[in-house]
């Protein structure tokens, strides 16, 4: 009997330490849970006097790594791409003056297509490559007509491909927004882009003979007549026709187009020049020189500070008298001589001047 007791007693010891260990488990967890609400009570009691600011979540990519430096190069590319020539005025039926100042975009496969209407044409590749391209496809020219109808916008001088210049024909297609559909090239670097709009929708919205003044479709009503008299071939038919279509504006003459093209190579044969130190005038030169002049003239008053030492200052005044001998020369090689010249007495001064220790 007391050998059952004892073990009774042992066993009934053991139940009230687990229980115990229990109540202490339970007991632990409770002051966890009341250290956090008075930790979090503190929390938002200190930020009682601070000012609260709404986050408004953005669903974007993320802007980091690769993704932050392609988000750069988006938000700098308009400003990078410049036109070769300047757009042609505004022309055709006036309900599309609607569109003047706005651009539409359209990611199409690995690319991203920005047209807007009456100036330009832009073609942004979406890569992780270093050098993705991105480049103006076209700028507005003229319209295409056909059977009475504007048919497409033609965007020429685009940016250089090969032995052309790209090209870009926007056809205008009924839709219930503005959009563009998709883009093909036919042919290399010439482009095809159709664009829905219900400016288009209306069955007389893109005729040319309501658009044209009362002179210009009096002369049209005229060159029809001589054509059903047989007075002139279909051939001179649309000679004439295109000459009233570029009085109207629609159509650029052989002759502007010409020029804009001259301009357009004229304008960049300048801008190499001038990346390469040349120059087409004698103003110009004197500018640059007088500029440089400016800089020597500062930098003789550094060469009297005595922190120069005198070895550095002789190697200074030879190259001076170098530059002195070459007076005689003319144009941009005296001015890329003397811009050489000023950087390596700027070198010579920067390394006399550096402190080792620093």
């Amino acid at each position: 009997m007391g050998h059952f007791y004892f073990h009774f007693e042992r066993k009934l010891l053991k139940m009230k330490i687990d229980k115990g260990e229990i109540i202490q488990q339970q007991f632990v967890k409770m002051c966890k849970k009341i250290i956090f609400y008075l930790l979090f009570h503190a929390y938002f009691t200190v930020l009682k006097g601070i000012e609260m600011v709404n986050m408004k979540i953005v669903e974007e990519p993320s802007s980091y790594g690769m993704n932050n430096f392609n988000n750069q190069q988006t938000q700098q590319e308009d400003n990078q791409l410049k036109m070769r020539v300047s757009p042609s005025k505004f022309s055709g039926p006036q309900h599309l003056t609607r569109l003047v100042n706005k651009c539409f975009s359209k990611q199409i496969d690995s690319y991203t297509y920005k047209l807007c209407p009456f100036s330009n044409v832009s073609q942004h590749e979406d890569s992780y490559r270093w050098n993705p391209y991105k480049g103006i496809l076209g700028v507005w020219q003229e319209w295409e007509i056909h059977n009475n109808t504007f048919v497409a916008m033609v965007m020429r001088e685009g940016d250089n491909c090969g032995n052309l210049f790209r090209s870009m024909k926007v056809f205008l297609r009924c839709g219930n927004k503005n959009e563009i559909v998709n883009v093909s090239e036919p042919s290399t670097c010439q482009y095809h882009m159709n664009f829905n709009t219900p400016y288009a929708c209306h069955p007389h919205a893109m005729l040319v003979f309501p658009t044209l003044s009362e002179e210009l479709c009096n002369e049209w009503e005229l060159i029809e007549g001589r054509l059903v008299n047989e007075e002139i071939t279909i051939q001179g038919y649309k000679k004439r026709l295109h000459a009233l279509f570029v009085k109207a504006g629609y159509y650029l003459s052989g002759t502007a187009k010409d020029k804009l093209s001259k301009e357009a190579v004229k304008k960049e044969e300048k801008k190499e020049k001038e990346e390469n130190g040349e120059f087409d005038t004698l103003y110009q030169c004197t500018q640059e020189y007088q500029k440089i002049k400016q800089q020597l003239d500062a930098l003789k008053m550094v060469l009297k500070d005595p922190m120069v030492d005198s070895k550095t200052k002789d190697r200074v005044n030879k190259m001076e008298e170098n530059d002195k001998q070459n007076k005689n020369s003319k144009g941009r090689q005296t001015v890329a001589l003397k811009i050489s010249v000023l950087y390596l007495k700027l070198v010579l001064l920067s390394t006399a001047n550096h402190d080792p220790y620093e």
